[in-house]
């Protein structure tokens, strides 16, 4: 597979590619040599227009993947990475371009996405007045660590069928977030003690529109409240998935856990499909009024 050319972050966005043109656009942070060239498949089968890969080493794609994947010169291990990554994107594409982002090793379902493009389903979404969409984070992980050192099975991966749950989120003054809450569950909720307290929510604004002034947040929400809700005042609205290796992998990778951690694995734990309607069945998210 050949290397990808390393292009410089600031100077590619201010030239403003027409790759960038039009959404919906894809942000990878690679943080780590696993399931890359899988990251990018999965989020082109899903339908992005164009892929932003963003790393401080060559990777390598399949050939085939190389005219939608531009690779960007970042450093993605120093901390919060994601937030100077994501301001920057947006503020460099036009306004109203719709961004995803997440890491490598973690996978976006959305509802029917069997059969429809995250273009399809975001056309929608714009037309019900939303410019952003919650999504749940959900672990992934292998049930063998011993043949499975880092936690990672593509072929096999678990996840948690219950176990999660809701509670309501309150603003600096105490008083409650108008449709907001704070969600938790999987690998965080499990094994919080490992876990620092701001970090162990499962919920992430992944999907929204860019617009002036619009702020990314170290907690994976926005400077504009209306894009932290899960729905609009009058009905629900779509919710998708970021199915993620990202938790399982630290916590068998890091040293103030990798000790104590002996299985992942739980009377709860259940086989993933790699099926949206899987997560749909266990009302893992919401298809809204789309049908």
């Amino acid at each position: 597979m050949p290397a990808l050319p390393i292009l410089d972050f600031r100077q590619t966005l201010a030239q403003q590619p027409t790759a960038l043109a039009k959404g919906p656009l894809a942000i990878i942070l690679v943080e780590d040599d696993v399931a890359v060239p899988q990251t990018v498949a999965h989020h082109l089968q899903r339908g992005f227009r164009h892929i932003l890969l963003l790393s401080d080493r060559p990777q390598h794609l399949p050939e085939e993947m190389t005219p939608r994947v531009t690779q960007l010169h970042y450093d993605t291990r120093r901390p919060d990475a994601h937030v100077d990554a994501v301001n920057a994107v947006a503020a460099a594409v036009p306004a109203g371009t719709w961004i995803f982002y997440c890491f490598n090793a973690e996978f976006l379902f959305h509802p029917f996405c069997e059969t429809r493009t995250v273009g399809e389903m975001l056309a929608f979404h714009t037309e019900e007045r939303r410019a952003a969409m919650l999504t749940y984070v959900i672990d992934l992980y292998a049930g063998d660590l011993g043949q499975h050192a880092n936690a990672v099975d593509l072929d096999a991966p678990l996840f948690d069928r219950t176990g999660y749950y809701a509670l309501g989120r309150r603003a600096p003054d105490g008083s409650p977030c108008e449709r907001q809450l704070d969600f938790h569950g999987g690998l965080r909720w499990r094994f919080e003690e490992f876990l620092a307290s701001d970090r162990r929510r499962i919920d992430r604004i992944s999907i929204f529109r860019s617009a002036p002034n619009l702020r990314l947040t170290p907690d994976h929400r926005f400077s504009v409240e209306e894009y932290n809700t899960y729905s609009c005042p009058w009905h629900h609205n779509l919710t998708a998935v970021v199915a993620s290796f990202r938790v399982a992998k630290a916590l068998v990778t890091n040293p103030g856990s990798r000790d104590e951690v002996g299985d992942l694995a739980w009377r709860n734990s259940c086989r993933f499909e790699w099926s949206g309607q899987q997560l749909m069945d266990l009302g893992l998210m919401e298809p809204g009024q789309w049908f």
